[in-house]
């Protein structure tokens, strides 16, 4: 091999270690950057997993922009994590409704049917889904039995699941919408939705790291 050659091929060992070495880099969640701290930690729901929560509402614009994102982000996550959805209101009685919807859904068994078919209602058809005989009227439009879906959403589990959901986001200080959370611990921030998506899975990364590491 002649010394031409043979400096040729250290050149692109050494390229090819820095690109891993960069890349490394890139995927490793920074404090400040992408990430900040939630203050005091909050117990989460399921200890033995990396719990992301996404913090959002029917009514807001930017959380149905990102639903079919963060859907498909979701279906992605590692066996060790696990996805849940929390809608709030911020005291808003308009918004509240829609998390009782939200609730309502879950509990019928009916949010893969209509979760995307709300969104789309309030921020494409302009449809007022913010009373308790509108949305009602909406669902009996879509197949649903509408005395069974209005019972449900008067009912107590509803209630308390929405009533938990206001409190959640005020120890996690949420004071916007979406917001993605993770393990606990950290806020997801970013750019824009690819970023957060993209800053969010380095997150769970170093949340699955610190349970490893825990464990040991």
């Amino acid at each position: 091999m002649t010394i031409h050659a043979l400096t040729d091929r250290l050149r692109h060992v050494v390229l090819a270690s820095l690109l891993v070495f960069v890349t490394s880099a890139q995927a490793e969640a920074v404090q400040g950057r992408d990430y900040s701290l939630i203050v005091p930690a909050q117990p989460t729901d399921h200890p033995d997993k990396v719990e992301v929560i996404e913090f959002f509402s029917y009514a807001c614009p930017h959380c149905a922009a990102f639903n079919p994102s963060v859907g498909l982000w979701a279906t992605k996550l590692p066996s060790n994590a696990i996805f849940m959805r929390i809608p709030v209101s911020f005291g808003r009685p308009q918004w509240g409704q829609l998390a009782r919807t939200y609730y309502a859904l879950q509990s019928m068994g009916l949010l893969e049917k209509l979760d995307a078919a709300v969104f789309t209602a309030i921020h494409q058809e302009h449809q007022d889904l913010y009373s308790e005989d509108n949305i009602v009227a909406w669902m009996a439009a879509h197949g649903v039995d509408g005395a069974k879906f209005r019972s449900e959403f008067n009912s107590f589990s509803v209630t308390t699941k929405a009533t938990r959901a206001e409190q959640l986001a005020r120890n996690y200080k949420v004071s916007g919408v979406p917001t993605l959370a993770v393990d606990g611990k950290y806020t997801v921030t970013g750019q824009n939705f690819d970023e957060m998506l993209r800053n969010a899975s380095a997150v769970v990364d170093k949340a699955a790291a610190e349970h490893k590491a825990n464990k040991s």
